[in-house]
């Protein structure tokens, strides 16, 4: 089992910028990929961005170019560095691991909201 802590997240500007971490504890050698996916209200939970091990990113269309995930393997924490916000990123943003065998871990969820 692998326990996620996020942190970041908040009200910011459209333009503006946010910072999300995510730190793995626990069965953390089984993990060979490390992401974020957003829901918005009324919406379906999606794929942001995923990262592999061995540091592979993939990316949703509608952020490449203005979202950037990293990783820091030897603190198994994830990152997601948004930049150029826009109102339609409002959502809840969940961070999850997935191990060798398929299992997911989700984190508590983090709360971006851009509006002016």
């Amino acid at each position: 089992q692998v326990q996620l802590v996020e942190s970041g997240g908040g009200l910011v500007q459209p333009g503006g910028s946010l910072r999300l971490s995510c730190a793995a504890s626990g069965s953390i050698n089984s993990i060979i990929a490390m992401g974020w996916y957003y829901q918005a209200p009324g919406k379906q939970r999606e794929l942001v961005a995923a990262i592999t091990r061995a540091g592979r990113t993939n990316y949703a269309d509608s952020v490449k170019g203005r979202f950037t995930i990293s990783r820091d393997n030897s603190k198994m924490t994830v990152y997601l560095q948004m930049n150029s916000l826009k109102p339609e990123d409002t959502a809840v943003y969940y961070c999850y691991v997935r191990n060798h065998i398929g299992a997911v871990n989700w984190g508590q969820g983090a709360q971006v909201t851009v509006s002016s």
